[in-house]
């Protein structure tokens, strides 16, 4: 998928309260980013999950996507990048990842594979001291038909 309302700067709202009310707002896309061998490996080490799809190019050339893949929490983890790239909210105490809805993989990401984050706000409710926003993020993979990762990602905008 490739969106027509291109926005490569994050949409931004002055406070919290300020998102009331946003609900269906397109927030566009971020830059490409890389999927790295090197980043690959960085966050095997990480999590400690080194299965050779991900970290043996040479094993991985004669498997099913002919390359290393990235993990699908890593893809995961990247909407963490890019959803500071989509929305921010200027006068707040504190922002909070609050955690995430329904998450899906519906395509590998091979290395060397770029990617970026699409958004739209689905739901922004009152909390005490603040909002709650749950933006839909899917991660496209750059001319494949499906995307990486799609998200219901929840955050916290504390007054």
């Amino acid at each position: 998928m490739y969106w027509a309302n291109l926005r490569l700067m994050p949409m931004t709202f002055k406070t919290p309260s300020d998102l009331l009310g946003t609900e269906g707002t397109d927030l566009g896309v971020t830059s490409w980013q890389v999927l790295t061998q090197e980043r690959i490996n960085l966050f095997a080490d990480a999590t400690g999950d080194h299965q050779w799809i991900h970290v043996d190019p040479e094993r991985a050339k004669d498997g099913p996507f002919g390359a290393t893949i990235a993990h699908g929490y890593l893809t995961l983890s990247m909407t963490n990048l890019f959803l500071p790239d989509l929305l921010q909210v200027s006068q707040v105490s504190m922002g909070i990842n609050y955690g995430v809805n329904k998450v899906r993989f519906p395509n590998p990401v091979t290395v060397g594979s770029r990617v970026r984050g699409q958004g739209v706000i689905t739901e922004v409710t009152e909390i005490s001291g603040g909002v709650q926003v749950i933006v839909s993020l899917t991660v496209e993979i750059e001319n494949q038909p499906k995307p990486a990762c799609v998200v219901e990602s929840i955050s916290r905008f504390l007054s």
